[in-house]
């Protein structure tokens, strides 16, 4: 086990194996979960031994105050904290940030602190209260511009729990609004990113290559986030339309691509605009979607094997289980898989993610019916 594990902490499952060893166990798993296609599936991939640790420069930590030690934060196991101080997962950053917080925070009394969420180069403190005192944070202040963040907030939201973020209650302590990471992108408190970015574009250009997007096509872009896929099919010169739910991810997506449309809401509730702008387009039809654990919703599925029916489909996907249910449903309406491709986007954890290209290989039946 890497020095500054917290034996107790449930969030690394594979520390103690080999980098082998843990790649082997994800290849593992899952060719018994997506067996029917276990033919087309690839070997993981991963990163070098040194990118294996210091990664993850986006993460939300539960805070709690101990009488005896201060401020800690960390990962709940059911009622318990368990504390991570030196997280050797973390980023550099967000350690440094741990350490400053520990050491300058007031007390709970006058601060009651909830969580600490990380996005990138921008910081939130989560408060359950509607107002505190902010000339207490002072001293915290001070500190900030060492650790190597942009912008500090303070998110009032007294009953933050499964829901972190309100629309209100933002208060911008220090620094900048907006940040902007290795590759361009701009980025904001809440936006989500993927870690590990040349994983990441290996990902995205495995799909860029397989859509093969160019001048005159459409790319459909579902769960785009912060905008790094519609810059993709928009620089090969294609049209692109992408939907995301978070205001600071679709902000910054119409900064990132431009040349893009970005639609703020549920992909579901978007459909309408979706299909408007879909079957206005005259050249070849793409589409690319990111969803979240839980896999794509059944209009979707029924949407893309009834009416919308693109070429070709890249499927990127953080769930086996979910994954397995719509590859089965969309494989009925007509498409074939190409390559189930696996990425592993977080080293040291039990988590994988995959990338699945799919093609259109024949006319939907007249009625399809979806086991979800």
């Amino acid at each position: 086990m890497r020095a500054g594990c917290e034996p107790a902490c449930h969030g690394c499952r594979h520390r103690g194996l080999s980098a082998q060893q843990s790649l082997a166990q994800k290849h593992e798993y899952l060719r018994r979960v997506l067996s029917p296609w276990s033919g087309r599936l690839e070997p993981v991939q991963s990163v070098g031994e040194a990118q294996r640790f210091g990664y993850r420069d986006r993460v939300t930590l539960n805070a709690r105050w101990d009488a005896t030690h201060g401020w800690r934060f960390g990962l709940m196991r059911r009622d318990e904290l368990i504390p991570i101080p030196d997280c050797p997962v973390h980023s550099p950053r967000v350690n440094r940030f741990g350490a400053l917080l520990r050491e300058r925070l007031p007390v709970e009394a006058d601060f009651p602190l909830a969580y600490v969420h990380v996005a990138g180069a921008q910081a939130t403190l989560i408060v359950k209260a509607h107002a505190v005192d902010v000339t207490l944070l002072g001293p915290l202040l001070d500190g900030v511009a060492a650790v190597g963040l942009d912008g500090l907030w303070l998110h009032f939201h007294p009953s933050a729990g499964r829901k972190l973020f309100a629309r209100s209650g933002w208060h911008r302590l220090w620094g900048h609004a907006e940040s902007v990471d290795r590759d361009g992108l701009v980025h904001g408190p809440t936006s989500f990113q993927q870690l590990l970015p040349a994983l990441h574009a290996d990902a995205l250009g495995s799909a860029a290559r397989y859509l093969a997007p160019g001048p005159g096509d459409a790319v459909l872009d579902l769960y785009c986030g912060l905008g790094a896929s519609l810059r993709a099919w928009t620089a090969a010169g294609a049209d692109a339309l992408g939907v995301e739910l978070g205001g600071d991810a679709v902000a910054c997506a119409r900064r990132n691509s431009p040349r893009a449309t970005v639609l703020r809401g549920t992909c579901v509730q978007r459909l309408p605009q979706v299909r408007e702008w879909w079957h206005a387009r005259a050249g070849e039809r793409l589409a690319y979607v990111n969803p979240p654990r839980s896999g794509l919703e059944t209009p979707l599925v029924e949407a893309f094997t009834d009416d919308l029916r693109p070429a070709r489909l890249a499927y990127l996907s953080c769930s086996a289980g979910t994954l397995a249910r719509d590859l089965v449903a969309i494989e009925a309406g007509g498409y074939v898989i190409d390559r189930l491709a696996p990425f592993d986007f977080f080293p040291g954890t039990h988590h994988v993610e995959w990338l699945a290209l799919l093609r259109r290989a024949f006319a939907a039946a007249a009625c399809v019916k979806i086991v979800r």
